[in-house]
């Protein structure tokens, strides 16, 4: 087995992994290298063939290919070195990983590492929706790498289970294939879940998958409304999108502990885990936000990688926070006492036309404030943390809870805004 060192290692080259890798090559800090467990970097977006990415970060419009092409190449040209093919299989000590790929077995041991790994959409399977296992059931991602890489034409008809953005990037790639989307289901009520199309698709809101139907084809999908009523809707082709789950195996076995509501390594607003040495960032700590979120977040981490790189210090003193309310779950999710400059993600399980979110301790409000647009369960808003000068480091967990305005109540004081 061939042991070797460097100063950072990344798990995972997706706009996450990547962009903190390109900031933290291009700063000095050291030998940076990025294992990607695919043939090829950069993420999810390299199956994503519509337009859109980049506008946010980059301020120029590109395809998810480009985007992808882009941030490999940021990493390569600032000297980080980026490795395909080579999968991590688990920890052999408390920076070293133990890895495997072309050249076999391997362990590479890290001043810093930084577990970059993304997030997966739940199949079927995971959401125990009965019947046979007939072709003809994907998820997102499967579609768009079968479509968009492999040049797969499907035709027919479609049902995509599902809403939002992820829903919308489904039925483009299900057009683009040749198919023809019939209707979009979800469980969901409120705004957000009928998504922006030139060509609309009827949504069926409040409606959850009974059934699957079909032997070695699928020939339709069984359906209940919210009502009680039953339908059987006629189809080839089934989509589940969305309902992401962090890809957390490599976290949680190097005994980091998840975050009940997203499901990811929990971390403070720099990124650390509470293994000293082991940051976290991008889709692995809250399932699926937009491409720009990730490499966002990868770019901010790299400056405290780079400061436990210079001073080896890790906090002591982080109070855990739990989500409420409609509230599903809040990001980061550690509250270092007095450290006010952090802007948390808050993402809600259901929508709610008026959000309030009241922040307390130890049945101490800290802070209450009306967001100024609805909350949507398929979009996060954002929650400054003035408050946390509040923080009483030996005390409870901090509460955050959304509910629905009674009197319009709240007031805005820390300029909550979408990210």
């Amino acid at each position: 087995m061939k042991r070797r060192t460097v100063d950072v290692l990344v798990v995972g080259a997706g706009p996450a992994g990547l962009s903190a890798a390109a900031a933290l090559a291009a700063s000095g800090a050291g030998a940076v290298e990025v294992l990607e467990r695919d043939a090829e970097a950069g993420g999810v977006p390299r199956h994503c063939a519509r337009g859109g990415f980049g506008l946010r970060d980059l301020w120029r419009p590109m395809t998810g290919p480009g985007y992808a092409r882009h941030w490999t190449g940021a990493a390569v040209r600032a000297g980080a070195a980026v490795r395909t093919g080579v999968m991590v299989t688990g920890w052999s000590g408390p920076l070293t990983v133990e890895a495997t790929g072309r050249e076999g077995l391997e362990e590479l041991t890290a001043r810093a590492v930084v577990l970059a790994t993304g997030a997966r959409e739940r199949p079927r399977s995971a959401r125990l929706v009965p019947g046979g296992r007939p072709e003809g059931v994907w998820t997102t991602g499967e579609l768009q790498q079968a479509v968009h890489l492999y040049g797969l034409r499907l035709g027919g008809r479609a049902l995509i289970v599902g809403a939002g953005p992820v829903a919308r990037a489904a039925v483009h790639t299900l057009r683009s294939a040749g198919a023809e989307p019939v209707a979009l289901v979800t469980d969901g009520t409120g705004p957000g879940l009928r998504p922006a199309l030139r060509r609309p698709v009827p949504v069926l809101s409040g409606t959850v998958v009974t059934e699957l139907i079909g032997r070695r084809r699928l020939t339709g999908v069984a359906l209940l409304r919210a009502d009680g009523r039953a339908a059987v809707v006629r189809c080839d082709t089934v989509v589940f999108a969305g309902d992401f789950v962090p890809e957390h195996e490599l976290a949680r076995s190097a005994g980091v502990p998840l975050d009940a509501g997203t499901r990811g390594p929990a971390v403070d607003a720099d990124f650390r885990t509470v293994r000293p040495g082991v940051f976290a960032v991008g889709n692995v700590l809250h399932g699926a936000e937009p491409a720009a979120t990730a490499a966002f977040e990868g770019s901010r981490a790299s400056g405290a990688v780079r400061r436990f790189l210079a001073d080896g210090r890790w906090p002591g003193t982080r109070v855990p926070v739990a989500a409420e309310g409609a509230l599903r779950w809040a990001a980061p999710n550690l509250i270092v006492p007095r450290d006010t400059g952090v802007r948390l993600l808050l993402r809600t399980g259901r929508g709610v036309a008026r959000p309030v979110v009241t922040v307390s301790q130890d049945g101490r409000t800290l802070h209450r404030e009306r967001l100024p647009r609805p909350a949507d369960p398929e979009r996060s808003a954002s929650l400054g943390a003035r408050w946390a000068d509040g923080v009483d480091g030996g005390g409870g967990p901090v509460r955050i809870r959304l509910d629905e305005a009674r009197d319009g109540g709240g007031r805005r004081r820390c300029g909550c805004q979408r990210p």
